[in-house]
Formats: structure tokens, C-alpha cells, sequence
């Protein structure tokens, strides 16, 4: 733009004319030389100046054009950039946090063991400082958004159950989860820690009985 503005100051028209009418057939060439008038010269623009101010214009305007289409690709480029960083932080948080949580799982289910004990042989004041500290630790968790997986008389989930025993039920549908043998928990949503659980499953041996009876009373009625 320097360049543009050094050629318009240098070749910008600010003529003098002279007051006397020209002379017949007298014609003034845009290509002539600037005429002096008392030792001083008179401001003239040539074609050849015009046209090269005009490209001069048409390649600053193209260069300006080339920066802005930089700086936009690098904006864009920022911009993904910050937020592929604020997804590993908060990648990262999450991960620190769940690793503390599920050590503090660990220690809430000794502090529940030590409250079931506890009942049993009737030591009152040491149960009730264990269930208070418990009744606490359950607070920070669910301030976290941990909550516990509910599962006894649930339909069997895999993503939320871990079945560590089945049992033969008939008076329940087949995989409902008769028993919790450790709990489970979510996080934000997440399954951090899937409840061990027994389930129902059918009597092999009284299903065969049930199809056994079929065929006698088939056979009975032909």
C-alpha cells in the first residue's frame, strides 16, 4: 500500500492550466512531457501511470485477500486447537476423579462390612461413629454424582451387573438378579463399578419334566 501511495503522490493531477484559451489545432498529448510555467512544473498523469497504479491496486488487494484467507485458516485452526485441549482436561479431571473414587468405593465397603459387624456383636457407640463416617463418605460421593446401581429384582443388565452366581428360581422370570453381593456404582452416568450379583436361572430338571409330560399327554391323545 506504501508503493500505491508514494505513485499517487507523485502523479495525482493538481494542474495549472493556463488562463489564455489555447490556439487553434493546438492538442495536448497525454504521453508529452509536463510542461514548466515560470520555472515550475505542472502536475500531469500519464496512461502508463494509471495503468500501472491500477495493477499496483489489483495486487495489493490480492495480497490482502491471501492474509485474510491466513488468518482465517489459522483462527479456525486456534480454535480447534483450544478445544481439543479443554476435551483432555476435562479428560483428564474425569479420569483423576474416578481413579479417587473408586479407591474411596474401596474404603466405603469396609466402613459398611464394619457396620454389619458391628451389629451383630452389639457394640453400639463403635457403630454409630462407622455409620456416621459412612452416612459422610456418601455425601462427597453424590456431591461427585456417584450413586449406587440398584439390583435385586432387576432384569439382568450386562452393562450394569457382573454375574457372579446363578441360582434356580421358578417363581421368577429367568436372569432377574436375586441377590447383591457387592454394589455397584454410576458416575456422571458412566458405570465405574459394575454389582456383582447372583441371578434366577430355569430347573434344567423340571424343564425336562414339564417336556416329558407334554409328549405323555400327546400321546395319550392319539
Amino acid at each position: 500500500m506504501c508503493a500505491i501511495y508514494n505513485l499517487l503522490q507523485n502523479s495525482i493531477v493538481v494542474s495549472t492550466m493556463n488562463s489564455q484559451p489555447e490556439t487553434p489545432g493546438e492538442e495536448i498529448s497525454r504521453d508529452q512531457e509536463p510542461h514548466t510555467k515560470n520555472g515550475q512544473a505542472s502536475n500531469t498523469i500519464t496512461a502508463n501511470q494509471v495503468d500501472a497504479l491500477i495493477a499496483a491496486y489489483a495486487e495489493e488487494k490480492k495480497r490482502s485477500a491471501d492474509y485474510l484467507n491466513k488468518l482465517k485458516y489459522l483462527q479456525a485452526d486456534f480454535e480447534n486447537y483450544r478445544k481439543r485441549v479443554d476435551r483432555q482436561i476435562e479428560e483428564a479431571k474425569r479420569t483423576s476423579n474416578e481413579r479417587l473414587v473408586m479407591d474411596l468405593l474401596e474404603v466405603m465397603d469396609e466402613l459398611e462390612l464394619a457396620v454389619s459387624n458391628g451389629k451383630s456383636c452389639e457394640s453400639a457407640t463403635i457403630t454409630e461413629g462407622v455409620e456416621m463416617t459412612l452416612k459422610k463418605l456418601r455425601k462427597i460421593l453424590e456431591a461427585e454424582g456417584v450413586k449406587p446401581i440398584e439390583s435385586v429384582g432387576k432384569k439382568f443388565d450386562p452393562d450394569l451387573y457382573s454375574v457372579i452366581c446363578t441360582a434356580p428360581k421358578e417363581d421368577v422370570e429367568e436372569s432377574t438378579v436375586l441377590e447383591e453381593l457387592r454394589k455397584g456404582y454410576i458416575m456422571n452416568g458412566k458405570v465405574i463399578r459394575p454389582s456383582m450379583v447372583k441371578i434366577s436361572v430355569r430347573n434344567s430338571g423340571s424343564k425336562n419334566n414339564k417336556e416329558n409330560g407334554n409328549l405323555k399327554e400327546e400321546k395319550n391323545n392319539e
